[in-house]
C-alpha cells in the first residue's frame, strides 16, 4: 500500500513537477518538512484543484441539461 507521501508524488508530472521542484526546497527548509513531503503536499493540492474542477464542470453540465 502506498504512503501519502508516495501517493502525493503521483500527481506531479510535466509543469507540476517543475512547479514542485521550485516551490519544495524554500518550504522545507522554513518547515519541519523534507523536501519529498513539500513536494507531496504541492501534489495532493494539484489533485484536489483538479478533482473540484471535474466535479464543478460536471455539475454544471447537469444543471445545464435539466434547465
Amino acid at each position: 500500500m502506498p504512503t501519502t507521501e508516495q501517493l502525493g508524488l503521483i500527481g506531479l508530472t510535466g509543469w507540476r513537477e517543475k512547479v514542485a521542484d521550485v516551490v519544495a526546497p524554500p518550504v522545507a527548509s522554513k518547515a519541519p518538512l523534507s523536501e519529498d513531503q513539500a513536494r507531496a503536499i504541492v501534489g495532493g493540492a494539484f489533485f484536489a484543484l483538479s478533482v473540484y474542477y471535474v466535479v464543478t464542470t460536471v455539475a454544471k453540465m447537469i444543471k445545464a441539461a435539466r434547465g
